[in-house]
């Protein structure tokens, strides 16, 4: 039974099926009460293609992990805006479709084909990386697109994101008040965009407050994971020269460092002070606990919506936003001890 089926047997077009379905309200009493009878008698429940046939809107926003360097549902981050996200757009009357990406890639196919196919009103891209053509191509579509973590410059796109300038300057500030000079970072490698703005980000404030910048300090491991964090903070105590205070860009960096520093026998913060990015729940457990850079996950999600929402509608045009982070201070960045 479908939509064809019914109106064939109430004698009337497909589109006043989907106009009744939908609850237009051009349609006569008598006609309607036709229809939804012989939906009542053949058991025939309206499908989701059925409103999008009268109203060309399916009420489905695609939710695309981008990037051959896949992130996946045990992301701390993501998975924070993503549940924010799905809040918000459930209460503004949409459902999500998620694409997955592993035959995606062996079948050569691609996603602005597919959420053609599947009529999604609006895409949310979350960034991996190596990001794949296809991405950019749907960037550049007509289908409204919110890049997190993701720059997106298609007509039809915007994009949300931490502000890694103002993670940076808080973190120096912070430093600088307890009498650290001598700073490191701990980043991913080049791949991990975020990681590379966060760097930068960190270079300037240094400059800004005249601060000397050494090379041999900025380290990088293979991407944020803890155990990358770990190896990275290894090669640098190798080196057998420490900055006194370290940046990592990601909780999971900061916690593998910490982890090589007491190793080797030195102590966090009496020989190097570390400040982590995102406060993953485990920040708080680490010893010693963690200062970290925390993210607004549900503010970024709650507006990645909003914002989409509005692209779909066209109520706003492309735009980029910066959202404020919160510096969470814990026991691994303490004064400076002298000598």
């Amino acid at each position: 039974m479908n939509i064809k089926t019914v109106a064939k047997l109430a004698g009337v077009s497909v589109s006043t099926v989907s106009k009744i379905i939908n609850n237009y309200s051009d349609i006569s009493a008598e006609t309607r009460e036709k229809v939804l009878g012989i939906m009542k008698e053949t058991g025939y429940i309206p499908s989701n293609s059925a409103k999008t046939l009268a109203t060309k809107k399916s009420g489905l926003i695609g939710v695309v992990f981008a990037g051959k360097l896949n992130i996946d549902f045990t992301h701390p981050f993501f998975v924070g805006v993503l549940n924010a996200f799905k809040r918000q757009m459930g209460l503004l009357g949409y459902d999500l479709l998620f694409f997955s990406n592993e035959k995606f890639h062996a079948s050569g196919e691609d996603y602005l084909a597919r959420c053609r196919h599947f009529q999604v009103e609006g895409c949310i891209l979350l960034s991996g990386q190596e990001l794949e053509p296809a991405i950019h191509e749907l960037d550049r579509s007509p289908i409204p697109c919110i890049g997190v973590d993701l720059m997106l410059s298609g007509a039809s796109s915007g994009h949300i994101m931490s502000d890694s300038e103002r993670m940076a300057a808080q973190v120096v500030e912070h430093f600088y008040l307890l009498g650290y000079r001598d700073i490191g970072y701990l980043g991913a490698s080049a791949y991990y965009h975020i990681s590379s703005m966060r760097e930068a980000g960190l270079l300037k404030s240094l400059d800004r407050w005249g601060l000397p910048v050494q090379p041999d300090w900025f380290i990088h491991g293979d991407d944020f994971s803890e155990n990358s964090g770990c190896e990275a903070m290894k090669r640098l105590i190798a080196g057998g020269s420490l900055p006194r205070a370290l940046f990592a860009g990601s909780d999971h960096l900061a916690i593998g460092a910490i982890r090589a520093l007491m190793e080797h026998g030195l102590q966090v913060p009496g020989d190097v002070a570390v400040i982590g990015c995102d406060d993953v729940e485990a920040a708080r457990y680490v010893s010693p606990p963690l200062t970290t850079i925390r993210q607004n996950k549900d503010k970024i999600g709650k507006l990645a919506a909003m914002m989409l929402y509005d692209l779909i509608n066209n109520q706003m045009r492309s735009s980029s936003v910066l959202v404020e982070p919160e510096l969470i201070v814990r026991a691994s960045c303490g004064a400076r001890r002298e000598g």
